[in-house]
C-alpha cells in the first residue's frame, strides 16, 4: 500500500507540475498577447489621437479663418459706417451753421416756400415779390393771384415765410435736458412773442386791401415749429383774429393751395359756362331764323308741286282731247315745229 501510495503521491506531483507549467506558460501567453495587445492598442490610440488631433486643428483653423473673415467684413462696414456717419455729422455740423443765421434760413424758407407753389399753382396763378402798395418798397416773397370779381383787377393773398429758429432750438433744448416748468415756459413765452411779431410784421407792411386780401399767410418751413407753434395757449387764435394771420406749416400750405386750385379751376368753369350760354342763345336765335326759312321754302314747294300737278291734269285733258287725231311722222312733225329731226321734246328738254 505505501508503495502504492508513493506512485500517486509521484504521479500527483507530476500532475501538479506539469499543470503549474501549463499555467506558467499559459500566463506567459496571456501576459505576451495582452503586452502586444496594449501595444497595438497603444499605437491605434496614437493613430487616432493623430487624426483627431489633425482633423480637430484644421476645423479650427478653418473655423477661426472663418471667424476672422467675418469680423473683418464687419469691422470693414463698422469702419464705412463710421465714415458715413461723419460726413453726415459734417453735414449736420454745415447745416447747424447754415440755419445759425437769420439771412440763411430766411432764404431756405423762400426756397421752400416757392417750390411748394410751383409744385402746386400754375406760373399765372402767383407772383413772387410783389409789392402790395403802390406808393411803398414793401415787398411779400409770393402773392397768389385771386381773379376779381366782374370787371374788378385780381386780388393777391400775401405768403411771406419765417423761420424763428433759434427760440424753438432753445425750447427744445429745455425739452431734451429735461428742465424744470419755469424754464420751460419761459422759452414757450419767447417762441410766443417772436411769432406774435412775425406776424404784426406781416400785417403792417403786406396787407393792403383792396389790393390784397384782408388776411396773409405766415409760412414756418419746419412741421415741427408749426407743430410747437399750434401747442402755444391761444397764440394761434391770437394771430388769426388780431393780425388776420394764418400759421401754415410745408403740408398745411400745400393742402391750402390744392383746395384754392380746387376753387381757381370752378371759376374758370363757371367763366366757361357763361360763354357756353351765350353761344347756345345765340345758336337758339339762329335755329328760330332758320326754321321761318325752312317753313317758307316748305310753302314753296307746296305751291310749286300744286302748279306742277295742274300742270298734269292739263296734260293729261289735252291728251284724252287728242285721242282721236293722227299722229304725224316724227320727221314731219319736227318740220312742222321747227324742232331738229330725230329729237324728242324730252331729249331738247335734257339738252337745255
Amino acid at each position: 500500500m505505501e508503495a502504492v501510495r508513493g506512485v500517486l503521491d509521484q504521479n500527483l506531483r507530476s500532475l501538479a507540475e506539469g499543470q503549474d507549467r501549463r499555467l506558467d506558460d499559459l500566463r506567459r501567453g496571456v501576459e505576451e498577447r495582452m503586452g502586444q495587445l496594449a501595444q497595438d492598442t497603444r499605437a491605434r490610440l496614437g493613430e487616432m489621437r493623430q487624426v483627431v488631433d489633425k482633423e480637430l486643428r484644421e476645423s479650427v483653423e478653418r473655423r477661426f479663418d472663418e471667424s476672422f473673415r467675418t469680423i473683418g467684413q464687419r469691422l470693414d462696414l463698422v469702419h464705412q459706417g463710421l465714415g458715413e456717419m461723419q460726413q453726415l455729422a459734417a453735414g449736420v455740423g454745415d447745416l447747424k451753421r447754415t440755419l445759425s443765421g437769420s439771412k440763411t434760413r430766411g432764404i431756405l424758407g423762400e426756397m421752400q416756400l416757392a417750390a411748394l407753389l410751383e409744385l402746386v399753382l400754375a406760373p399765372g396763378q402767383y407772383e413772387a415779390d410783389y409789392r402790395p402798395a403802390a406808393n411803398s418798397q414793401e415787398k411779400v416773397e409770393f402773392a397768389v393771384r385771386y381773379p376779381g370779381a366782374g370787371d374788378d383787377g385780381p386780388v393777391y393773398l400775401p405768403i411771406d415765410s419765417k423761420c424763428p429758429l433759434d427760440d424753438y432750438q432753445r425750447l427744445l433744448d429745455a425739452y431734451d435736458a429735461g428742465e424744470g416748468p419755469e424754464e420751460v415756459a419761459r422759452w414757450r413765452n419767447a417762441l410766443a412773442a417772436a411769432v406774435r411779431r412775425a406776424a404784426k410784421d406781416i400785417r403792417d407792411k403786406y396787407v393792403k386791401p383792396p389790393a390784397t386780401t384782408d388776411f396773409a399767410v405766415l409760412f414756418v418751413p419746419f412741421e415741427g415749429l408749426y407743430a410747437e407753434i399750434l401747442r402755444l395757449p391761444g397764440v394761434f387764435e391770437d394771430l388769426h383774429q388780431q393780425c388776420k394771420v394764418t400759421v401754415a406749416g410745408p403740408a398745411t400750405l400745400a393742402a391750402l393751395l390744392n383746395s384754392l386750385l380746387m376753387g381757381f379751376r370752378t371759376l374758370a368753369i363757371q367763366k366757361k359756362s357763361g360763354e357756353v350760354w351765350r353761344v347756345l342763345g345765340a345758336v337758339k336765335a339762329e335755329f328760330g331764323r332758320y326754321g321761318k326759312w325752312v317753313d317758307g321754302m316748305q310753302a314753296k314747294m307746296a305751291s310749286l308741286l300744286a302748279e306742277i300737278e295742274n300742270a298734269r291734269t292739263r296734260t293729261r285733258m289735252v291728251q284724252s282731247k287728242l285721242k282721236t287725231v293722227e299722229e304725224l311722222p316724227a320727221a314731219e312733225a319736227a318740220a312742222l315745229l321747227d324742232m331738229p329731226a330725230g329729237v324728242s321734246p324730252e331729249a331738247e328738254e335734257e339738252g337745255a
